[in-house]
């Protein structure tokens, strides 16, 4: 009689342990679906708000960067063609840079939000519930990591850069500022610039002399262009802030990834320990 019943006692129990197990794996989707919560709180906890924020920092350095930039190289071949006699073919290709920088990071901010947006909340529960979901993950994670890294040397280039730029035309900007200048009575001798034109450049040509050239070059070319500069440089000092954070941002994601596993782990070792309590409860 005895080993006759042994066999159904067996059974119930795998049938707990089967039913444990699966209780364990939709535990998560009980907590993603709480009917206690309503969906605006739901939508709520889903926004990676920390990328969010680093992406709208990104996005407001990038355009006003671009759009600067665009401006003050308009105005720099202006000022060539029109003051110094000199062609530059080349700065088309830089302003035509300047729209591709714009379109890469804004397209590397959506990428790095999507991310944000699949390690954030209960959509982490769902979308890394599997091993290689959580492997790609992290793998995504680690390689925006990178990729952010490099970005981040590159702009930190670009802003000494543009220190630099801003330090020139502050120097041009104090010489139009002379008495004698500005009344017209000298000339704005640039010959110790000469490093930033062409080789070849005439010496005439490096002097700005007489009233229409010194106002094309102090008031409608050296002024507007100060001010694009520093704008581009405030701007740069911008990208590089959201940078940083999207690094931390990033490297969190990474860990959340990582510790759900531990997590979903842990969860399952407690349903079983809870299961086995209540199977030994029935026994007695």
């Amino acid at each position: 009689m005895a080993e006759s019943r042994l066999p159904p006692q067996e059974t119930s129990f795998d049938l707990e342990q089967q039913d444990a197990l699966i209780r364990s794996r939709l535990s998560l989707n009980t907590i993603v679906t709480n009917p206690d919560k309503g969906f605006c709180d739901s939508c709520l906890t889903r926004i990676p708000y920390a990328t969010l924020i680093a992406t709208i920092q990104c996005a407001l350095g990038v355009v006003i960067f671009c759009g600067t930039m665009y401006r003050g190289a308009s105005l720099a071949v202006l000022m060539f063609s029109d003051v110094f006699k000199m062609q530059l073919f080349w700065v088309d290709a830089v302003k035509m840079t300047f729209v591709i920088i714009g379109a890469c990071m804004g397209a590397l901010g959506l990428m790095i939000l999507f991310v944000g947006c699949l390690a954030t909340g209960a959509t982490r529960h769902k979308v890394y519930r599997a091993w290689r979901s959580r492997v790609g993950g992290r793998i995504s994670c680690a390689i925006f990591m990178a990729i952010t890294y490099i970005l981040q040397l590159v702009w930190i280039l670009i802003f000494c850069f543009l220190v630099i730029a801003t330090f020139l035309f502050t120097i041009f900007w104090k010489m139009c500022a002379n008495e004698r200048v500005s009344t017209f009575q000298d000339c704005i001798d640039l010959t110790q610039f000469n490093f930033m034109f062409p080789q070849g450049t005439k010496q005439e040509h490096l002097k700005v002399c007489g009233e229409h050239d010194v106002k094309l070059f102090c008031k409608d070319y050296t002024e507007k262009i100060e001010v694009m500069v520093i704008l581009a440089t405030v701007a740069s000092v911008l990208v590089i802030l959201s940078l940083v954070h999207y690094l931390m941002c990033l490297a969190a994601n990474y860990a959340h990834i990582r510790d759900h596993e531990k997590f979903q782990e842990l969860q399952d070792l407690q349903m079983l320990s809870d299961n086995d309590m209540l199977v030994g409860k029935d026994r007695f």
